[in-house]
């Protein structure tokens, strides 16, 4: 608790310079939610499909933030 306690400010300093991850983070809720609805109906989704996705996602949007900041330090 003492160690989220200490890192809450910096997070949330983060999230809020980059809003772009407050979508993401809501898509990613979203997945897991159909996820877990598919499963319940016994319809199983591999679990690699939907780690690919949130990974690749990652990676698109830290290309973005990592873009947009060298865009912006050259302004």
């Amino acid at each position: 608790v003492l160690v989220m306690m200490l890192c809450s400010g910096t997070i949330s300093d983060f999230i809020n310079r980059h809003p772009s991850l407050k979508m993401l983070a809501l898509s990613f809720l979203t997945l897991v939610g159909t996820v877990l609805i598919a499963e319940s109906f016994d319809v199983h989704v591999p679990k690699g499909y939907v780690y690919f996705a949130m990974a690749f996602s990652l990676v698109v949007e830290t290309i973005n933030i990592r873009m947009r900041t060298a865009r912006e330090a050259k302004k």
